[in-house]
């Protein structure tokens, strides 16, 4: 089949690729070949608390795509970079984030630490935009084809298909690693039962003997190749963790107020990416106060209501103004800045006990 003389392979990566994505393939509907490692990491209780990625009806359907979507023959997987301009973030020192409380130098200073995909516009926004302008590209191909829309909250193995789309291989910080475009990628799917070939699947393991990631990890959360325990991660502890940091954790955590990209970071395919064309997310933007004392500040003065208008179109309204004020008391206590005493006083007094908790152990740091 043939549209205006295209294959309709070739019309939806082009549209794809007008749309602002950085690079789409073209996976079989097949069950995914790590299914077993995957079943073993959630018998031992990696995936934390998020207790949906273990329901059974969540499993079947990240075990088959057919299940997500009945008669489901194509995983069309896109990514969309935000990778920073490569002299922004170079790579550095594993060294300079072991996780000795003492070696970071990060956490001396009184900045507050963003993971650099939530500087800007929730990118859920973002895809879910431009991946229904690309499912309604492949119904205009085909208007009986069913079509089911994923950014990475709903069951599918998205590394894996995307690996087998030939966007990258799966790099021992567990993330999507390109050759060209470095780990900075956002990933989405769209199932559908059109008939597309697959494209060839990235095969090669191009980490090699480089273990940076892991030793660069302050929580130790990559407790071997590929293998991430979310408990310890600072990802999951400052967003998903709707509960205290463990004490033992709180120190490793530095300023980091949402998020971590010391694994990306260090990475030597992060050296040099191409830099992602991310004008949809607008990057740029302040979408928080810079320090973390004026980030507290600003939270401790505010209710849900007045939280949810300043946030409410960014990634930083995944974990509340709770959330947030935990971490930043967890930072105030590791920038070691006596002149947040006041000021985390008041997060004492703060009607959540979670803000309260992490409020008086900033405070026994202090003193």
């Amino acid at each position: 089949m043939t549209i205006g003389g295209e294959h309709p392979k070739q019309t939806i990566r082009r549209t794809a690729l007008e749309l602002g994505f950085s690079s789409i393939g073209f996976a079989p509907a097949d069950r995914p070949a790590h299914r077993s490692a995957y079943l073993e990491w959630l018998r031992l209780g990696r995936h934390a608390d998020m207790g949906w990625m273990a329901r059974e009806d969540s499993v079947r359907r990240r075990l088959d795509p057919t299940e997500a979507l009945p008669g489901c023959r194509t995983v069309v997987v896109v990514s969309l970079s935000y990778a920073p301009p490569s002299a922004a973030v170079p790579v550095a020192d594993p060294r300079s984030f072991a996780a000795s409380p003492d070696s970071d130098p990060g956490r001396s200073t009184g900045d507050a630490v963003i993971a650099r995909y939530a500087l800007g516009r929730d990118y859920h926004d973002v895809f879910e935009e431009k991946l229904a302008a690309l499912a309604e590209q492949i119904r205009t191909l085909d208007p009986e084809a069913g079509c089911k829309l994923y950014v990475d909250y709903g069951p599918v193995l998205e590394r894996e298909h995307a690996q087998r789309a030939g966007l990258g291989w799966i790099g021992k910080n567990t993330l999507l690693i390109n050759p060209e475009l470095g780990s900075y990628l956002l990933l989405g799917e769209i199932l559908t039962t059109l008939d597309l070939a697959p494209d060839a699947p990235f095969l090669p393991d191009r980490c090699g003997t480089c273990t940076r990631c892991i030793e660069a990890c302050p929580t130790d959360a990559i407790v071997s190749p590929r293998v991430l325990d979310a408990r310890r991660c600072i990802s999951w502890l400052t967003i998903e963790n709707r509960g205290p940091i463990p004490l033992e954790l709180r120190t490793a955590i530095g300023n980091r107020v949402f998020g971590c990209d010391i694994c990306q970071e260090v990475c030597p395919w992060n050296r040099d990416p191409a830099a992602g064309d991310s004008g949809d997310l607008d990057l740029g933007r302040p979408v928080a106060p810079a320090t973390l004392r004026a980030w507290t500040e600003e939270l401790v003065e505010m209710d849900t209501e007045e939280f949810r208008a300043r946030y409410g179109d960014t990634a930083l309204a995944r974990p509340g103004r709770e959330g947030l004020l935990r971490n930043l008391c967890v930072g105030l206590g590791n920038a070691g800045d006596e002149r947040a005493v006041p000021l985390l006083q008041r997060c004492a007094a703060d009607e959540s006990e979670l803000v309260r908790d992490h409020a008086r152990w900033a405070l026994s740091r202090l003193s």
